[in-house]
């Protein structure tokens, strides 16, 4: 009974000359763009310490995005051989006889874009002298968006599967296989969306937490902690993983909780912004 409301789920990958994928991270790229011009302005910071932000930001995600998925997921073919560190770096495949073709880049990892931001947006506020925890914040409040467009992207792609399942509203992968599958990437895409409007509240009940710390930990908290236990429903992306007692996904989720965790404590109990 339950096989009749399965949804079948081979879009097309492109469209028109755009990649659903690339077109989804460059939508979801745009929004935080957006919402967080929004935020400067309602802070009254200068449009010349926002213009460098996008910057930073994109290059920050990915290369920590595709470092992340090279290192953590693939370290066996990225680091055996010259094509594959040249991969690593281009996106690009490199043929047995020399030859090469253009892929994109093909495997970017949530964590390693999330640690790459964290550290482009060091370099940014050392370059403009604005507080890192109000940038921080003004990021963190934008975050969900744009997770929830990358979610979309890996939907559209047929990528980062849920396990086999029985519950009615499965999906059925067709360049997978022909099996029922939780569909990971939407409840995922769902979260970060919640999170999104759920921030974008908060800061406008309580806008003098912008600047503590609490957004960007309270962000943090939320997407691992959700990540961390979504990843029961998800096929393991690599083969190692099976013989992990926790996959590589949760084992890498487990820092960025107690991170967040301690950016919410510290401020809740510090009396001031932190500097």
């Amino acid at each position: 009974m339950n096989s009749l409301l399965y949804i079948t789920w081979n879009p097309s990958l492109t469209v028109g000359p755009f990649r659903w994928y690339s077109l989804c991270w460059l939508i979801g790229l745009a929004l935080a763009y957006f919402v967080v011009k929004r935020l400067y302005k309602e802070q009254r910071i200068k449009d010349e310490l926002f213009d460098p932000l996008f910057i930073y930001c994109f290059i920050g995600i990915l290369i920590g995005a595709r470092l992340g998925h090279c290192l953590f997921y693939q370290p066996d073919y990225f680091l055996t051989s010259w094509q594959g560190v040249v991969e690593m770096f281009l996106p690009i495949h490199i043929f047995s006889d020399g030859d090469w073709t253009f892929t994109g880049y093909e495997g970017l990892a949530s964590h390693g874009g999330t640690l790459g931001l964290m550290i482009a947006l060091w370099v940014y506020v050392r370059h403009t002298k604005l507080s890192i925890w109000q940038v921080l914040d003004n990021i963190a409040i934008a975050t969900g968006i744009t997770a929830c467009f990358i979610r979309l992207g890996n939907l559209m792609n047929s990528e980062i599967i849920g396990r086999v399942t029985d519950v009615p509203w499965a999906f059925v992968f067709e360049r997978v296989d022909m099996l029922p599958r939780h569909p990971g990437q939407l409840y995922e895409a769902i979260a970060y969306a919640i999170l999104f409007a759920l921030l974008w509240y908060l800061h406008k009940r309580i806008p003098q937490k912008i600047g503590t710390g609490w957004y960007f930990g309270f962000c943090l908290t939320y997407i691992f902690t959700f990540r961390f236990f979504i990843e029961y429903t998800k096929e393991v992306q690599e083969a190692f993983e099976a013989s992990l007692p926790l996959d590589m996904g949760q084992l890498l989720s487990i820092p960025f909780i107690l991170l967040g965790v301690w950016c919410m404590v510290k401020a809740i109990t510090s009396p001031t912004r932190f500097s």
